[in-house]
């Protein structure tokens, strides 16, 4: 049987992030992908034009269904907008066995604000305490800590900082940086520095979302922290070297390249 995971994130009409791009990496990396909705988005290749939270109610009720019923190995969190829906989903994760990985999504790649400003908060207090690992982008770190990082030696700052909150594990992801992408993977004692060449390719829409799924979908699998991760980045390298144009802006990385 496959390993499920379970992503608990937002819709992205446009297929190239979100829940839509959490499921074709779990497809691609074997694993079988299920969801949970907490909002939907009017969203394409030039950015976000509208965004509307579900009820917290309704994330719990799919989250219990899924989960109550079929079981997980694994969950990824995205998109969650709102204090409350943090808080919720904090909640559910507490009491579900199963590694947790946060991407806590902060903005879109258009730059588009995707979490209110009063949620930080509840990321901070009650969503990080309960990951395995969390995935900050230079901007959602900087959002979280007030660390800035300018430059790879920063990167170690930011973990520290980050750790703080409570994640097991921190994957700063300095892919914002100059240079080849690397990425700081630490739990406070052991440090994993990944490298990967950076590719001239514009169209890297879904990153963030997939890499965290990739990780899940890892770990569902078996593997430990760092292997899950080194393999995610490793696949995540290779979709964005074959992401393609899409609409009239950016477009998104390719979720089955390795399957062509």
């Amino acid at each position: 049987m496959l390993p499920n995971v379970l992503t608990v994130a937002g819709s992205d009409s446009g297929g190239g992030a979100g829940i839509q791009a959490d499921l074709k990496t779990m497809l691609a990396l074997g694993v079988h992908g299920m969801s949970v909705v907490t909002a939907v988005t009017a969203q394409n290749s030039l950015g976000v034009q509208g965004a509307w939270e579900l009820p917290a109610e309704a994330v719990r009720a799919q989250y219990r269904s899924v989960v109550d019923d079929i079981g997980v190995q694994a969950v990824k969190t995205g998109m969650l907008a709102t204090a409350p829906l943090v808080e919720a989903v904090a909640e559910l994760l507490a009491g579900t066995e199963a590694p947790v990985v946060v991407d806590p999504v902060g903005v879109s790649k258009h730059g588009d604000s995707l979490l209110a400003a009063s949620a930080l908060d509840s990321v901070r207090g009650a969503l990080l305490p309960v990951a395995t690992v969390a995935t900050p982008n230079l901007d959602e770190v900087a959002q979280i800590t007030g660390v800035r990082v300018e430059r790879e030696d920063d990167l170690r700052e930011a973990a520290e900082a980050l750790l703080a909150f409570g994640p097991r594990w921190a994957l700063i992801k300095g892919g914002h940086l100059a240079g080849d992408a690397v990425d700081l993977l630490t739990d406070g004692t052991e440090e994993h520095w990944l490298r990967a060449p950076r590719h001239d390719n514009r169209h890297t829409h879904g990153t963030g979302c997939t890499l965290a799924s990739a990780v899940a979908a890892g770990l569902a699998k078996g593997l430990t922290v760092p292997q899950a991760v080194r393999a995610a980045k490793e696949y995540v390298t290779g979709a964005i070297a074959a992401g393609f144009a899409l609409g009239a802006g950016i477009g998104p990385v390719d979720h089955g390249w390795r399957l062509r």
